[in-house]
């Protein structure tokens, strides 16, 4: 097998956007080209059903014989995990081979076979539309929607500086696998949001304004709803004026971040995004010392911090300037917006200037 290439990466990513809206489910990248021995796949991903996570081995190919279905199978033996082809398109002939010879698919419409012991799928009649028929128009045009892609522009957005960073770097920073990044800077490059190839470190942002309001309206709709959100109440109105959140690992988004840096805001809202590996302790930790109760409409919504930057950043009280001004956005209260242009045009327009 060799390596994946800018296409056969787009294939896997609209393959599995195809299977997502087919089936409704949970289903990430864990890491690019694994190896074992001398044989390298194309991929591992994850699905989640039930609450259940279920990892397969990936190999992305254009299947034109059944020998090749065969070739597919045979390789994807040698790792421990349960064999997963992605195909442009597959022929019902071809898909009933997959299924004699017990390899999972799933092609660029959405049409699946999935057998595992405590896991099945089986999608038929699927067909590509005209915008999926060439994976590349799709690798164009909507890279930017993924949550892998929205966790590395928020990254370069808020760090500018890292646009010609180490990619393992920049993974880290933005919580990504490493085969990522390459394929997020491709897409920036193809869509001409960005110039140079960071070679001579000469990568830069081209239509910063547009990259940031591509960020903020597609961020409550592709990676907010995957933080974990959780919503409470507080009997004690007060309960967060004097909460030094730095005790938790926790910053201020939203309403409170927003009256921090402009003044200007009475918050109604309360949001806190954590941070670290005690992320659970703090969040239980903060929710006994402040009695907070579980309220699906609570006015207060804790939330999984999705980057890890310097560890001088958790000095600070709130969040990213981009993520306050994303979150206001994002609350379509009339007096948040009024405060989002405030922060934009004071703040985000003159640091990127």
């Amino acid at each position: 097998m060799e390596m994946l290439n800018i296409k056969e990466k787009d294939m896997l990513d609209q393959a599995m956007e195809a299977l997502r809206q087919a089936a409704g489910l949970d289903i990430e990248v864990a890491q690019y080209e694994p190896t074992a021995m001398q044989v390298r796949a194309d991929a591992y991903i994850n699905i989640t059903y039930n609450n259940n996570n279920y990892e397969f081995v990936v190999e992305v190919k254009n299947i034109d014989r059944f020998a090749t279905i065969a070739q597919v199978k045979q390789e994807l033996e040698d790792f421990n995990k349960a064999p997963l082809l992605i195909a442009p398109k597959l022929t019902e002939a071809a898909a009933d081979n997959c299924k004699e010879l017990g390899l999972n698919f799933i092609d660029l419409a959405g049409n699946a076979y999935i057998n595992t012991p405590d896991f099945f799928i089986l999608i038929k009649g699927q067909k590509l539309d005209q915008h999926q028929n060439n994976p590349m128009n799709y690798f164009k045009g909507n890279k930017a929607l993924t949550p892998t892609n929205l966790r590395m522009v928020f990254a370069l957005l808020c760090n500018p500086e890292m646009l010609n960073a180490p990619y393992r770097e920049i993974a880290k920073v933005a919580g990504i696998a490493l085969g990522a990044v390459g394929w997020g800077f491709n897409d920036l490059a193809a869509r001409a949001l960005t110039l140079g190839d960071g070679k001579k470190n000469d990568r830069v942002i081209i239509q910063q304004e547009k990259l940031i309001q591509e960020w903020v309206t597609n961020y409550p709709i592709k990676l907010r709803p995957k933080l974990n959100p959780r919503r409470f109440k507080a009997n004690n109105l007060d309960w967060w004026k004097h909460l030094d959140v730095r005790n938790y690992a926790a910053q201020w988004g939203g309403e409170v971040a927003a009256d921090i840096l402009t003044h200007y805001l009475k918050p109604n809202f309360f949001t806190l995004y954590l941070h670290g590996k005690d992320l659970k302790k703090n969040m239980n930790k903060l929710i006994v010392e402040n009695r907070l109760v579980p309220d699906p409409k609570g006015n207060i919504e804790l939330l999984e911090a999705f980057w890890d930057f310097d560890a001088a950043d958790l000095l600070l009280e709130t969040v990213p300037t981009l993520l306050v001004y994303a979150d206001l956005i994002a609350s379509n209260d009339p007096r948040n917006l009024e405060t989002a242009k405030m922060i934009y045009e004071k703040l985000i327009q003159h640091a990127n200037h």
